[in-house]
């Protein structure tokens, strides 16, 4: 009977641990320095989703051609810890060309006068490699599309905002606009 009556402790005990365990591991992403965020919004009949992680300017310089943040020149995961998630549940045009609907890594490779923005279908990896590239393999990439870059008022944390015309990247002093019917 005592025997019994030790192992209902532990099982307990055991249980206990793991429901704590699970709750600490669920609130971890909204503590992280770069929080969870999502976009979302209709375009004509699609719905565009963005799950990405806002990481903030804090002082430091962002579009740095040496290579602290988000270098020109080189792929950026678009966002910070995993890959940021591009979502349409239709098929979309995408600055004139065709996206077909899904679930997409989205990066971007910034400039000072012309972005390039790629979609990639490889998803749930995280952003970048040990080596601080991204975490992109080039042979999954479904469609690049070419943007400008424009001027726009200081904005400390990382955002996307779905619009009626499109989807719009803003962070530090840049705004990237990304046409999408």
């Amino acid at each position: 009977m005592r025997t019994k009556h030790i192992s209902r402790v532990i099982t307990l005990t055991l249980a206990g641990v793991l429901m704590t365990m699970m709750t600490w591991a669920q609130g971890d992403k909204a503590n992280r320095p770069s929080p969870p965020a999502t976009a979302s919004g209709k375009i004509k009949d699609a719905t565009i989703t963005i799950n990405y992680s806002s990481p903030s300017v804090k002082g430091r310089q962002v579009w740095d051609p040496s290579g602290t943040l988000a270098p020109y020149g080189k792929v950026w995961r678009a966002g910070a810890n995993e890959a940021t998630i591009f979502e349409t549940d239709k098929d979309i045009k995408v600055e004139g060309k065709t996206l077909p609907a899904g679930k997409y890594s989205l990066f971007a490779i910034p400039d000072q006068k012309e972005w390039k923005i790629i979609f990639n279908s490889q998803t749930g990896q995280w952003g970048i490699k040990r080596g601080g590239e991204a975490n992109r393999d080039p042979a999954n990439d479904v469609l690049t599309v070419s943007v400008k870059p424009a001027t726009a008022p200081m904005t400390e944390r990382l955002v996307y905002n779905v619009t009626g015309k499109g989807v719009v990247l803003k962070w530090e002093t840049v705004e990237v606009p990304i046409a999408i019917q």
